[in-house]
């Protein structure tokens, strides 16, 4: 019995490889999350970087809270099943008038998961449409992977700078824009980027991936995540200890632990030991 999504709405889903909007947040709540993290970029100096942006929700009770939402993870639910795991999260912010982007590109590519039984939400904190650069996709590309080139562009949002080695026609993509408190859903093979932040304020998203426990990591030694709903039989990940304040000397030295071994999946073959700032 669904959750959020109608018996529709996960057919479409499993037809186009996404699906939006979600409601999750008021605008109330929306406001106290953005407040966490421009408090933080306050204290720290500047906006959130580096290894920071990735796996945030154990440094930070806030981000862990968030990831365990019951709106969420009803909708991921209605899809991937009753046993979930948080396996990452990710900020992905552009500021006014920046020409960061992201290409065109398969999440799947070099993540080193077994399956592509993946889901990620994207979370939206401020506007995201045309303007700010919102995620677009193409519907139907999920059901393959296909090959992808490393360019490590100075502007591109992504570890490596991958996009697709082959042609995307501009015409089929589908623009996911999203009010501040709704959420996207997208298939972990499913073609998608965005084009550059052109608006006054900035694009604020939270992109929390999440898998059924019976995923395991194909590549990397070792893999950790957070049990969120359900139980888990295959003890495919090590846990994660939720956080009791934020960023506590404990968290932040499993953080670096965990930063340093997806390093070497995200960039294995590159020469790279670290995420870029």
């Amino acid at each position: 019995m669904p959750h959020v999504l109608t018996a529709q709405q996960v057919e479409d889903y499993n037809r186009t490889g996404y699906h939006f909007p979600i409601d999750v947040l008021s605008p109330a709540e929306v406001a106290a999350f953005r407040g966490h993290l421009e408090a933080y970029e306050r204290e720290s100096g500047g906006p959130i970087s580096g290894a920071m942006r990735h796996r945030s929700h154990v440094l930070f009770t806030w981000v862990n809270d968030m990831v365990r939402h019951p709106k969420i993870l009803d909708a991921v639910e209605d899809v991937l099943g009753p046993n979930l795991y948080c396996w990452n999260t990710s900020f992905f912010i552009k500021e006014a008038r920046d020409p960061g982007f992201v290409s065109w590109h398969q999440d799947a590519t070099y993540w080193g998961l077994s399956s592509p039984d993946v889901m990620t939400v994207w979370l939206a904190f401020s506007p995201a449409n045309k303007v700010s650069g919102c995620m677009k996709f193409v519907a139907g590309t999920h059901k393959m992977q296909v090959d992808h080139a490393d360019t490590f562009h100075k502007d591109n949002l992504l570890t490596r700078g991958q996009e697709i080695a082959v042609d995307v026609d501009e015409k089929d993509a589908v623009y996911a824009e999203l009010k501040p408190g709704q959420a996207s859903l997208h298939h972990v093979l499913l073609f998608h980027g965005s084009a550059p932040n052109q608006s006054d304020d900035r694009r604020i998203g939270l992109a929390i991936r999440y898998i059924p426990t019976h995923v395991k990591q194909a590549v990397g030694s070792r893999d950790w995540a957070t049990l969120v709903r359900g139980v888990d039989t295959f003890g495919h990940f090590d846990p994660e200890p939720r956080p009791s304040r934020d960023l506590e000397p404990a968290a932040v030295a499993f953080h670096k632990e965990v930063s340093e071994e997806q390093v070497r999946v995200l960039y294995r073959g590159t020469g790279k030991q670290e995420y870029r700032a």
